[in-house]
């Protein structure tokens, strides 16, 4: 098999729903993405490893549960050092070390080992992925005092097998200027003002939050453009395009304004589609289609509410335009919704075209796929969860290549799900509180049980709660749950033993 070449394109809070070929009811104009889908796979059954962005990028480019490192829940802050182990293997050193040149454009939000004035680390100081109890106000003067912005960056992508890096750590998080390997390509020397959206911090000067998308997108099409005159054969590339799109500061350029017809947010995610069209047609001008790997998704479900978006249900109660579809649950919580993720995947000389698949797949499965389509082995100490989808990739859909897969929340809470159960080991998979009308829309009732059971053929919507009803599947969830949490034998036990009483 030829080596592809690898555009995977990861999305910023955008929901299952947002994508007309997903939602029948979908209120935004998709046409890049449906076009794509008509030549392609669409996944329907396809999730991040968490419900939040950092862990969720993590599983994606370690092929390993996040849990499984440092951070237990919630995300790194402005300033904390990098989340990726230096040892740890990622999807970038697998690929580069069988003769890919890699690059990363865009998001980051996997921390960084920032030098400092001082000599010490930010974490000797501010605790590592906390921002509660006036971490706000010290993490701000942190930066304002100590961080060096001059001097060289560790942990990034450029050291955890990137070739090259253009982007920013987060949206919303200083320093506001552009990262260039592991140097700010301009130095902050100005204070970010407050009615600009973001956490308090530097920037550089004339920084625009509108400029992301279009700058991300220039340089991801260059890039292509520049690789493919290369004989791929010998020298394939491997893109990861993490965008800070549909996430805040919610801020669709011009071009997109008044485009969905339902506001900003709904524009935003039409400007992402253009981003997927662009793309597409860097492709297709470099004649390099047919043998590139192209992944579209996103790092998990859609959010609540911030201080620019009023968020996912008041979305829905105005426009019935619901970004998580027909499931429950949004960013942050381990319902389907905060981590089941669209997904499309296109290769045409290998993937059938116009087809659907319904195999349980993770985010974190491109570790084991791509070592799968190189003939390799997983480097030492790498991509433990990860499961490789090339069967389905090849149009064998009827093939299950995964057992079962975990999901965590933002608050660390975990679930599991085989077959069409999916066990929440705790009273409740929100972590977000879900509003009335929503509650009575949807036909959720309380109860009063120590965890959830759904079966999500006969339940999608997740309304009722089987956890006391079916004891036998309950017990074995958990029993999985633990052992894979732990690595004992139970992990492996009863694989093929399907979930009945």
């Amino acid at each position: 098999m030829e080596k592809p070449n690898i555009v995977y394109i990861l999305a910023d809070d955008m929901g299952y729903g947002d994508m007309q070929c997903n939602n029948p009811d979908c209120k935004i104009p998709t046409p890049n993405l449906n076009k794509l889908a008509e030549s392609s796979m669409r996944f329907t059954n396809a999730h991040a490893g968490s419900s939040v962005c950092t862990p969720s990028r993590y599983n994606l480019l370690t092929g390993r549960y996040s849990w499984r490192s440092r951070l237990k829940k919630g995300i790194v802050w402005d300033w904390d050092g990098a989340l990726i182990e230096p040892d740890r293997p990622t999807v970038a050193n697998l690929l580069r070390d069988n003769g890919y040149s890699t690059a990363c454009i865009g998001k980051w939000h996997l921390g960084w080992d920032w030098p400092t004035k001082d000599g010490s680390h930010p974490n000797d100081t501010l605790p590592f992925g906390r921002r509660g109890g006036g971490q706000k106000e010290q993490r701000a003067a942190y930066g304002e005092n100590n961080i060096d912005f001059s001097g060289r960056i560790g942990g990034g992508p450029t050291d955890r097998g990137f070739d090259s890096y253009f982007g920013v750590d987060v949206p919303n998080f200083p320093p506001y200027t552009w990262f260039k390997d592991d140097h700010l390509a301009g130095l902050p020397t100005e204070d970010k003002p407050e009615w600009m959206y973001g956490h308090p911090g530097k920037m550089l000067p004339g920084w625009s939050l509108e400029a992301m998308i279009p700058q991300f997108t220039r340089r991801a099409v260059e890039f292509i453009d520049s690789h493919a005159n290369r004989e791929n054969k010998d020298n394939p590339f491997f893109l990861y395009f993490p965008l800070t799109s549909p996430h805040s500061p919610i801020v669709p350029n011009k071009d997109f304004q008044g485009k969905s017809g339902i506001g900003a947010y709904g524009d935003f995610v039409c400007e992402t589609d253009w981003v997927v069209g662009e793309v597409m047609s860097a492709l297709e001008r470099q004649g390099i289609v047919d043998n590139t790997l192209l992944i579209f998704t996103s790092d998990n479900g859609p959010e609540r509410r911030t201080s620019d978006d009023e968020g996912v249900y008041e979305r829905a109660c105005r426009t019935r335009h619901y970004s998580i579809g027909e499931w429950r649950g949004i960013k942050r919580d381990a319902w389907e919704g905060g981590h089941r993720e669209p997904f499309i995947a296109s290769w045409p000389a290998l993937i059938p075209p116009g087809t659907e698949c319904d195999q349980l797949v993770g985010l974190g499965d491109l570790m084991a796929t791509c070592a799968d389509i190189l003939d390799v082995e997983l480097l030492e100490n790498g991509g433990e969860d990860s499961v490789s989808m090339l069967p389905l990739l090849k149009g064998q859909t009827d093939r299950q290549t995964r057992d079962c897969l975990i999901h965590h929340s933002a608050k660390g809470k975990f679930a599991i799900r085989q077959g069409e159960w999916v066990l929440i080991d705790y009273p409740t998979g929100g972590d977000v509180q879900e509003p009335d009308w929503f509650k009575t829309e949807r036909g959720y009732k309380d109860h009063n049980q120590p965890g959830e059971l759904f079966n999500l053929k006969e339940d999608p919507s997740e309304r009722c709660n089987r956890y006391a009803e079916k004891p036998v599947i309950t017990n074995r969830l958990k029993r999985k749950l633990e052992g894979i949490k732990y690595g004992v034998a139970e992990e492996v036990a009863n694989q093929d033993e399907k979930l009945t009483e």
